[in-house]
């Protein structure tokens, strides 16, 4: 038999980020994809090196990409533990939490939201909330592990 410190009432699902740090995103991404055209339109590419070359298209494919899971990231806390969807998914199972904590930055959390870090052994993972169920979740989570100690 196994011992499990939290065990969550009900599966929990919702964005990783709220509608506005969305919105922030994709005003920065539309920003510097601008900027980049205009590096484009002005500088005559072609005859750089292929380095360059490469250098600006890795970084083109990464502001998309990044912008992609920006935009489609979820958290789920369910009976297994906390996931959060991304390029590379974290995965954290109730079994291998330590501590748990909510940490925000003050005045700004409106922009953005509280995450829940999550220490595992020698390591920290952060979680974020972007949904008003999340976050009730993580402060959940957040207590059940102060009251721990």
């Amino acid at each position: 038999m196994k011992f499990e410190f939290y065990k969550p009432e009900r599966n929990v699902t919702g964005p990783a980020y709220n509608p506005f740090f969305k919105l922030l995103a994709t005003v920065v991404t539309a920003f510097l994809a601008a900027y980049g055209w205009n590096i484009v339109m002005r500088f005559p590419l072609l005859q750089y090196g292929i380095g360059v070359k490469a250098l600006l298209l890795g970084a083109a494919v990464m502001l998309v990409i990044s912008y992609y899971w920006f935009l489609r990231s979820t958290v789920t806390v369910d009976e297994k533990g906390i996931t959060q969807t991304w390029m590379y998914n974290r995965q954290v199972e109730w079994r291998d939490i330590r501590s748990a904590k909510m940490i925000g930055i003050p005045f700004l959390s409106w922009i953005f939201p509280p995450r829940l870090v999550v220490r595992t052994g020698n390591a920290f993972t952060t979680f974020n909330g972007g949904s008003q169920a999340v976050l009730v979740e993580f402060a959940k989570i957040s207590l059940a592990y102060q009251m721990k100690k």
